[in-house]
């Protein structure tokens, strides 16, 4: 069995990954290394060819595989220990990893901290329990993605959208621009799932059908796809009676939700919040095992990716204070407390004694006009954001000073 010792070891070489082995190496540690099991870095950003990533990092528009050769070339410069095809199968609470590859076998690594990067995945048809066989043509919008961007295949010729999340919208489009016809999107939801800026410039522009309070019923067809049956939905989401209808497709893509990868987080008995399905985190993005961080879509779905990079550089920064004994393990936390329209927040607790900016991320229950976000601390307002509109898919981000972290409160509500 190999070996090796790492003071911070990053486990995942997605957006995530790369940004906090970056920011750790710029803070001046000397041994970082980052396990990635895929051939090359980049995650998902590999296969995404579209534009509209790097707005608010960089100012200007990139598409995902720009934004990823960034970190790539700033990784290739600097000293951090990039293991590409390499498996980790198992972490535990002394902070030693195992993983695995076709060149060293077995290896053990004994880190100082770790930093969990793992991602996110896409739930599947049998997780959403749909009727039917289980025949060629059904397929996650991600998958759908790598097929068409990465792999050069057309799965189908006239194809059906379950669930409107960005990749999924992004997907209706780029079937189109391929020739492919898409005949809509159902929706379970009254409001849609992906940003608004995704429903304009992916279904209105290219004259995508969106149905909202519906869904997808049943897939016909035992080998392959021949079809779906759609219905629309009541105010509880049952089936509107005679409401059904079949829709001759050969491909169906599900873009149905995303779920933080924390299987290697639960091993270690990492604290999970029951809203985010991500680690509960301290202003440090440390878990409530000391030494471990997370950052990007294992903490939470992240609709940005410049919001993934902050978070994973807050992680790094954490991880670096914790090496240099500045994050005593049992120090006391608090918890964020949440008023109004908002329905998560990340982190969730925070030191009783913060010192400088704080960064939250946040997501509301409802669409709202005119919103303000306030941030009480120590009994009085000590920050405020206006914001025009406000809706779930999109991510609130809000930095700023916090007087006393046993009182903190964020709260959005109507200006």
């Amino acid at each position: 069995m190999k070996e090796l010792k790492a003071d911070i070891a990053v486990i995942g070489g997605g957006p995530a990954g790369m940004a906090a082995a970056a920011e750790a190496e710029r803070a001046g540690v000397e041994n970082v290394i980052l396990l990635e099991r895929d051939y090359e870095l980049g995650g998902v950003l590999q296969q995404c060819i579209h534009d509209g990533f790097g707005l608010h990092r960089f100012k200007k528009r990139m598409s995902g595989t720009q934004y990823a050769q960034y970190f790539i070339d700033d990784l290739e410069k600097s000293g951090v220990n990039v293991m590409l095809d390499t498996m980790v199968i198992d972490i535990t609470k002394n902070k030693e990893i195992f993983a695995c590859n076709k060149v060293d076998g077995i290896i053990r690594i004994s880190a100082r901290t770790i930093i969990l990067a793992m991602g996110c995945r896409e739930r599947t048809a049998g997780q959403i329990l749909l009727f039917g066989h289980r025949p060629a043509g059904v397929m996650t919008a991600g998958s759908l993605q790598r097929y068409i961007n990465m792999e050069g295949y057309l799965p189908g010729k006239r194809a059906v959208v379950l669930g409107s999340g960005d990749i999924g919208l992004i997907m209706a489009r780029r079937m189109i621009l391929e020739k492919m016809e898409v005949e809509g999107v159902y929706e379970v939801m009254k409001i849609p799932g992906g940003l608004t800026r995704n429903i304009v410039q992916c279904l209105e522009d290219y004259g995508i059908p969106l149905h909202l309070s519906s869904t997808v019923t049943r897939v016909h067809g035992k080998n392959v796809l021949e079809g779906v049956t759609v219905a629309d939905l009541d105010g509880e989401r049952k089936i509107i009676p005679d409401s059904e209808r079949y829709v001759a497709c050969d491909l169906l893509a599900l873009a149905v939700g995303l779920i933080p990868e924390n299987e290697l987080s639960l091993k270690i008995g990492v604290e999970m919040d029951t809203l985010t399905k991500g680690p509960v985190l301290d202003s440090d993005f440390m878990t409530s095992v000391p030494g471990v961080f997370a950052a990007g879509n294992v903490a939470a779905v992240f609709d940005l990716v410049d919001y993934v990079s902050d978070s994973a550089e807050i992680a790094a920064r954490g991880a670096v204070k914790y090496l240099r004994g500045e994050i005593a393990p049992d120090r006391p936390l608090s918890n964020v407390r949440t008023e109004g329209n908002i329905n998560f927040v990340v982190p969730r607790k925070i030191t009783n004694n913060p010192n400088g900016d704080i960064k939250f991320f946040m997501r509301v229950r409802e669409p709202q006009l005119n919103a303000v976000l306030t941030c009480e601390s120590g009994g009085g307002i000590t920050g405020e954001k206006k914001i025009n509109f406000v809706t779930p898919p999109e991510m609130i981000e809000y930095c700023g000073k916090i007087s006393d972290g046993r009182n903190v409160v964020l709260k959005v509500e109507r200006a």
